[in-house]
C-alpha cells in the first residue's frame, strides 16, 4: 500500500496566503519536500516528528537535480506514506509540477494537486497593477525568462497579449527588456518589476521598458521579482498609495501559531 504525493503551492511570499487545504495536508505530513523560498512558518504546520527535506534551488545552483527529487517522491511515497511537495508559487506555473507529477504517475503512486496563488498574479496585485483592465488591457500572457537550454525566446509572445507578465527575469533583465523591443514592444511602454512581493521586502520599481534595467539596478532590487510589461502598469501611480502593505505575520517573521488553521 503506497501512500499519497501532494503537490502543494505554498504561494508567493507571505505564508498566510496558503490554501486551507494545503494547510490541511502539511498538517499530516510524514515528509515534506520543499523548495528554497518557502516560509518556515509553513514548515512548522508539519508533525514534528515529520521528516523535512529541503530541495530548494537558487539562480544557477541546482544541487539536487531534478531527476533525484521525482525519485525521492516517489520512494518516500513507497515507504513514509503521506507525501507534501510543497513549491513557491502554483506548482503548475513554471514550478516542475508537471514532471513531477507525470514521475509518480509512472510509478503507480496517488498525486493531489494543490493549487497556489502564483506570483504572476499575486506581485502585479499587491504593487497596484491590476493585469487586466476595461478599456486598458484584455489580454494576459506569462512567460520565463529562461527554460532549461538557455534564455527563452521572448519574440514569440512579446506582442501577443496586452499585458506581458516575465518571470525569473531579474538575473538578467537588461536583456529581457531588450529583447521584448527588438520583439516589438515600445521602450516607452510602462514596465514595472516587483520583488519580494508579499513580505515585508517587498519592492517595486515603474519605469519605462527601455529605462527599467537602469532603474532597478541603481534601486539595488535583488530577485525574486517578477517583469510586467504594459498599460495596466500606468494604473499603479492611483491605485498602490490605498494598497496595504504587508502587516505583521508576513514574510519569514510569521508566527507559526497564526497558521494553525484546521
Amino acid at each position: 500500500m503506497t501512500g499519497t504525493v501532494y503537490l502543494v503551492g505554498a504561494g508567493p511570499g507571505d505564508p498566510r496566503l496558503l490554501t486551507l487545504r494545503g494547510a490541511e495536508v502539511l498538517q499530516r505530513a510524514d515528509v515534506v519536500v520543499h523548495d528554497r523560498l518557502v516560509a518556515e512558518a509553513l514548515l512548522d504546520l508539519a508533525p514534528a516528528g515529520a521528516e523535512r527535506i529541503d530541495v530548494g534551488k537558487a539562480p544557477g545552483d541546482a544541487p539536487i537535480p531534478q531527476e533525484e527529487i521525482n525519485r525521492l517522491l516517489v520512494d518516500r511515497a513507497r515507504t513514509s506514506g503521506s507525501v507534501v511537495r510543497l513549491k513557491g508559487g502554483d506548482p503548475f506555473v513554471f514550478g516542475r509540477g508537471g514532471e513531477e507529477a507525470l514521475a509518480c504517475a509512472e510509478a503507480g503512486i496517488c498525486v493531489e494537486i494543490v493549487p497556489g496563488v502564483t506570483s504572476a498574479v499575486a506581485a502585479p496585485g499587491v504593487a497596484g497593477i491590476p493585469l487586466t483592465h476595461r478599456g486598458v488591457a484584455s489580454t494576459v500572457a506569462f512567460v520565463t525568462a529562461s527554460v532549461a537550454t538557455g534564455p527563452a525566446d521572448l519574440s514569440k509572445v512579446a506582442t501577443a497579449a496586452d499585458t506581458l507578465v516575465v518571470l525569473m527575469a531579474m538575473r538578467r533583465l537588461g536583456d529581457v527588456c531588450r529583447a521584448l523591443v527588438a520583439a516589438g514592444r515600445s521602450p516607452d511602454e510602462p514596465a514595472a518589476l516587483v520583488s519580494s512581493a508579499t513580505t515585508f521586502e517587498q519592492r517595486r520599481v515603474v519605469a519605462t521598458l527601455g529605462t527599467l534595467a537602469d532603474d532597478a539596478e541603481a534601486a539595488d532590487v535583488e530577485p525574486p521579482a517578477t517583469l510586467v510589461v504594459g498599460d495596466v502598469v500606468g494604473l499603479a501611480e492611483a491605485i498602490a498609495p490605498s494598497v496595504a502593505r504587508p502587516s505583521a505575520g508576513s514574510g519569514a517573521e510569521a508566527e507559526p501559531a497564526t497558521l494553525h488553521l484546521v
